[in-house]
């Protein structure tokens, strides 16, 4: 231990040594192949752990070792781990062949940093063992945030010739990378050969961190937070992605080893029985359950189907904890999340009395498909036989709570079957009626530069309800889609279900309509208006004539929509009338061809609006002047007249987006197509982000 470190402290190192040393592995070539260095699997290129069974993570730079080919996703590599116990008990070791499953950030694949550059936030990679092996796997957090205190990190060293898992101690000193990154103390130094091993809060015996780099100067370096692992790329729509796969292997291995009679060995849950308490009452203090609970919690909320979406877990963690969780980021993707949303509530509430709300409330959730038989049930068996343990007005109001979430789950069931025996809902194919992504981009006063906020729009269900994911300033017009593509994917994991990928609204003045949103890639190389829908907006405020636009939007939803060419007579230029706007009937779609940031295209943008339309049809005019646009406005119209009724057309434009991504000549006419959606039930805010510089 290094010099400083507190009893208890040291006590916790002696504790979860052996666990963390049992699940930490060298990464080195695929077995099979000789080096005439490092031994027969050839030299170390860094460390792993296992997170679950037959999941290794590590840092993308440590697979991008030993001359990698372009992509990393796929390579085969070679995976080094005690084979039972712990090294310290004179465990076997064995050699496997894993395969890469993806790399984190997914651009790391197609384009890396040069040789000893640093890797990109959040460098890492998760690794598939090939074959089935035994093998012991840490505990991760479930907390966002890491705790700034005493850690211990590990990883495969060769002090003494041969390569072995040791393990040092240092503090967290902050965070970098907007939370992605952990700041290791100097307290002792980082090995070549420690990379992508585990960093542990010993006060909580969980690991929070993942080894990521050294100080050239001297001790310390950097880590990857482990919550990063929710940024793993989001499924298909109807798919279990792999972050929900993994850590649900993950809860079920220790809830199992925890309920298993059949070991002898010491399992994480009860290390953490026996951990020292922290000052702040940690694991064990008063008000929080014991770590028996704890994964036998996990473990029933494993055995559930995953949750639709990430803001139900974060609705409910709100109604258990009694204000809104916090918004750092990531997103909560599994109900597991949402336990790390509700330590230390407010006003001295118990930890444990939010846990057991929320387990409640889980009990009697929606789920994507229906859970395994008296799955739900048990999980509400154990919430009341553990709340015996606690005061008795929460045990009464745990009873009325469950009852209540019953009855009201039974309603949504009714009415849902009542929709499906009468036919399709008046609502059906429009946009999802949840939550959905707002994207906001200023010009910064006269200067060819741009202020942006991307935030998480409640809807109707939460009315003026605004969460901020992150904003800047200055950017160029070409640099907004690297700028926005990590907080575009972090808002759309918040928002997203597994049923529809949520709306996503860009609210920019008319002269910003011409912006391509719909056509950057943020991941994947599909563009996003393929991915999803997306609309334009016009910037918060209500409309010059309010009244009129509540009419008019009322009128265009249900259709049939009529269209009227507003700057354009016969492919030739002219302005918009305010006369003949007025006078057009209420469930009008106004339609422009033409450069949305010159006249007369600009001023008639501003008309429309004056005159309440809600929606506007528009396209990005094509590169060649000389191509007319009567094409454009003949397809649009038969488009229009096959929706039926405005709310279709979000959904609509999609798919015609991506027949023509697709190469259907059929839906070329739909290229740069755009849509003002100024929907007022989706109020938006009317403030603007603070110019200048930061």
């Amino acid at each position: 231990m290094t010099d400083g470190r507190t009893a208890g402290s040291a006590r916790a190192f002696e504790l979860l040594e052996p666990l963390v040393q049992a699940a930490t592995v060298r990464v080195h070539a695929p077995p099979g192949g000789y080096e005439p260095h490092g031994g027969p699997s050839g030299p170390t290129w860094g460390s792993g752990f296992f997170i679950a069974p037959g999941w290794v993570l590590t840092c993308a730079h440590v697979v991008g070792e030993g001359g990698a080919a372009v992509r990393l996703t796929g390579r085969e590599v070679g995976i080094t781990f005690s084979s039972g116990g712990s090294a310290r008990h004179g465990a076997a070791t064995g050699t496997v062949a894993g395969r890469v499953e993806c790399v984190l950030p997914e651009r790391l694949d197609e384009r890396r940093p040069g040789r000893r550059a640093l890797w990109d936030l959040p460098d890492l990679a998760l690794i598939r063992i090939l074959a089935p092996v035994s093998h012991a796997c840490v505990w991760l957090t479930d907390r966002s945030r890491p705790r700034f205190d005493e850690v211990a990190y590990f990883g495969c060293t060769e002090d003494l010739g041969t390569p072995e898992i040791t393990g040092r101690t240092t503090r967290l000193r902050g965070t970098a990378g907007n939370g992605a990154a952990i700041r290791l103390g100097g307290d002792d130094e980082i090995d070549p050969g420690m990379s992508g091993g585990p960093v542990v809060d010993l006060g909580r015996g969980e690991v929070v961190g993942v080894v990521k780099a050294r100080r050239h100067t001297g001790g310390g370096g950097l880590a990857v937070s482990v919550v990063q692992l929710r940024t793993l790329p989001m499924p298909p729509r109807g798919q279990i992605g792999l972050y929900r796969r993994v850590m649900q292997a993950h809860d079920l291995h220790h809830y199992d080893q925890h309920v298993s009679d059949l070991d002898t060995r010491r399992t994480w849950t009860d290390v953490h029985g026996e951990l020292p308490a922290p000052e702040d009452g940690g694991p064990q203090g008063r008000g929080r359950l014991t770590p028996g609970e704890r994964t036998t919690l996990c473990g029933l909320l494993a055995e559930l189907p995953p949750p639709g979406s990430s803001e139900v877990v974060r609705a409910l963690a709100e109604a258990a904890r009694g204000e809104e969780p916090d918004p750092q980021p990531p997103a909560p993707l599994s109900w597991r999340d949402g336990l790390g949303l509700l330590h230390d509530p407010p006003g001295g509430a118990g930890e444990a009395a939010a846990m057991l709300r929320y387990a409640t409330d889980v009990s009697v959730a929606d789920y994507r498909e229906p859970p395994a038989p008296g799955a739900d049930e048990e999980l509400w068996d154990w919430v009341r036989a553990t709340a015996e343990r606690l005061w008795r007005p929460l045990r009464r109001e745990l009873g009325e709570r469950h009852e209540r979430g019953l009855a009201e789950r039974e309603q949504r069931r009714r009415a849902r079957a009542e929709r499906g025996s009468h036919g399709p809902a008046r609502q059906a194919g429009g946009v999802h009626s949840g939550a959905s992504v707002l994207l906001e981009v200023w010009a910064h006063g006269w200067e060819d530069v741009y202020d942006w906020r991307v935030s998480v729009l409640a809807g109707p269900a939460h009315p003026g309800r605004l969460t901020p994911v992150e904003s800047g300033v200055r950017a160029t017009l070409a640099g907004l889609p690297e700028a926005l593509r990590a907080p575009l994917a972090e808002a759309f994991r918040r928002c997203d279900t597994h049923e529809a990928a949520a709306l996503l609204e860009v609210a920019v003045e008319p002269a910003l309509f011409g912006l391509a949103v719909d056509e950057w890639t943020l991941v994947g190389g599909t563009p996003l208006g393929v991915q999803r829908p997306v609309v334009l907006r016009h910037p918060g405020g209500p409309p010059p004539a309010p009244g009129r636009a509540a009419d008019r939007w009322a009128r265009v939803q249900p259709g049939p929509l009529l269209d009227e060419r507003i700057d354009c007579a016969r492919g030739r230029p002219r302005a918009a009338d305010p006369d003949r706007l007025a006078a057009q009937p209420d469930h009008t779609v106004a339609v422009h061809c033409r450069a949305a940031a010159e006249e007369p295209t600009l001023g008639s943008l501003h008309a429309v609006r004056e005159a309440g339309y809600g929606v506007v049809a528009g396209r990005r005019p094509p590169a060649d002047p000389g191509v007319p646009c009567a094409p454009f406005h003949r397809a649009l119209r038969e488009e229009l007249a096959e929706a039926g009724g405005a709310r279709a057309l979000p959904l609509r434009l999609q798919a015609l987006r991506g027949r023509a991504y697709g190469a259907d000549p059929d839906a070329y006419w739909a290229a740069g197509a755009v849509l003002v959606w100024d929907d007022p039930a989706r109020a938006l805010p009317e403030d603007e982000p603070l110019q200048g510089d930061l």
